[in-house]
Formats: structure tokens, sequence, C-alpha cells
């Protein structure tokens, strides 16, 4: 199991800020780890996201509607919406009554691409963890949040 303090060779004033460097630090070491996941795939976490938000929404929605739900509040979504049109993976359409709002939709392409990312279960390293370490630990984000 690893240790913070080694991994970084540094001491911590509190527990506290051991406990809020370490979620720095792994939140920065799980993004390397996803960014790799998903690069033989052609795609970004942040394009992932999007897809996965526009296969739950089952229709056609409002890219404002897609960038509220982003996990990562990224100001480039319209640029990877961009992308993911350029790879047939979703489809956009501008509202009739208003040429302001623009929808956008996943494509069976887009769908074919998710489940194939779906059934690689590569998520290894969260093995280390119980079903019941992995409530407390979510449990104790959203206390933090």
């Amino acid at each position: 199991m690893g240790d913070i303090s080694k991994d970084i060779q540094s001491k911590f004033v509190s527990d506290k800020v051991k406990a809020l460097i370490n979620i720095k630090y792994t939140a920065n070491w799980l993004s390397s780890k996803e960014t790799e996941f998903f690069k033989p795939y052609g795609i970004s976490p942040q394009q992932y996201n999007i897809l996965r938000i526009l296969r739950g929404a089952k229709d056609k929605i409002k890219v404002q509607i897609v960038k509220d739900r982003m996990i990562e509040r990224a100001p480039n979504a319209t640029r990877l919406m961009d992308k993911l049109c350029d790879k047939t993976l979703i489809e956009r359409e501008r509202c009739d009554h208003d040429r302001r709002v623009v929808y956008v939709k996943i494509t069976n392409q887009g769908l074919t691409l998710l489940s194939t990312i779906d059934d690689n279960k590569n998520l290894s390293f969260l093995e280390n963890l119980t079903e019941e370490e992995a409530v407390v630990l979510s449990d104790l984000l959203d206390k933090i949040r």
C-alpha cells in the first residue's frame, strides 16, 4: 500500500493537510491513468463524459445541458463536441425556432464505442478497495464538498 509521505518525500503539519495533499496527488494520478485508458479509443476523458451524458439522455438535448452535467467543467466543451462530430460519434442540430440553441445527440457509432469501453473493465486499481471501503471513501469525499 502506498504512503503519500514516502511517495512525495515530505512531512505534513497535520493529518488534515496530509489528507488534502493526498487527495490532490491521487486526483492527478487518476487523471493520468484515465487519459492513458482512453488513448486507444481516440477520445479524451472529457469526450467520454460527453458521450455518457448523451447516452443517458436517450434523445437530443441542448448543448448547454451537456455543459451543465459535465463532471469536469470544460471551457472548451464546444470544441470537444466539434471533435466528436468530426468522428461521427455525435450529431448536432440547430433549433428551428431559435438559431442560438444547438442540440446534440449520440450516434449509433458513439453508442458502439461506449459499449466497447464498458466491456473493458481495466480498473484494476479499484480492486484494492472493498465495497464497504468504497462507500466510506465516497461518503468522506462528499463530506469534504
